[in-house]
């Protein structure tokens, strides 16, 4: 069961509520229009991102009790800048950056609902990490189905091995930045939370 000071810690306000549930219809319309359009790898992706974002309000069973709607706003742009994307290098970029959306959602959860307790710079660590040990293991899952399928998401045919190295050195490239990135909006928004809710006093030291 939930204790009251972990709910007191999630934004409950109806604006917070509503600009949330925005934004997880619109990770719900992606899903369905990725499971049509075959894209089914990333439309199980974003399904489990939309889990996540249902898992507090499901847990509460309170509609107005949602994740602040920086959090949820920040794992669903890059999903949906992704169905814009025009170029390939810009679409493997923002994939990067969902899927350290998707390691902020984890660990914010995680501090609410388990024994874990982060400090916010272990939280920033944390989705750096998780977002290069995703990409190292996505490209591990793609050599695997590349060799045992015949698949070339990974070893495509008629691509050098220099070249295939260079291409998932760039992805290990981007999926860094993308943590970093989410990393420093994540500390951004905590301090600002802080000194919203604390005295001036406090805040100037």
């Amino acid at each position: 069961m939930v204790s009251r000071p972990v709910e007191e810690l999630l934004a409950d306000r109806r604006t917070n509520a509503l600009v949330g549930w925005l934004f997880v219809v619109v990770l719900g319309l992606v899903t369905v229009e990725s499971f049509v359009g075959d894209d089914i790898q990333w439309g199980i992706f974003v399904a489990g991102m939309l889990a996540l974002c249902l898992l507090v309000p499901a847990a509460f069973r309170d509609l107005s009790v949602m994740l602040p709607w920086e959090v949820i706003a920040l794992a669903t742009l890059p999903v949906v800048g992704r169905a814009f994307a025009t170029f390939d290098p810009a679409s493997e970029f923002l994939v990067y950056v969902s899927v350290a959306a998707l390691a902020l959602v984890v660990a914010v959860e995680l501090n609410l609902f388990s024994t874990v307790r982060m400090t916010v710079g272990f939280a920033i660590t944390f989705v750096i990490f998780a977002t290069l040990a995703t990409a190292g293991v996505w490209a591990l899952v793609r050599w695997t189905l590349d060799l045992t399928l015949g698949t070339d998401t990974l070893l495509v045919s008629g691509a050098t091995d220099e070249t295939i190295h260079d291409e998932l050195m760039l992805e290990f490239v981007y999926s860094a930045l993308a943590g970093v990135g989410a990393g420093v909006v994540f500390e951004g928004y905590f301090r600002r939370r802080r000194r919203q809710h604390l005295p001036d006093e406090v805040v100037e030291r």
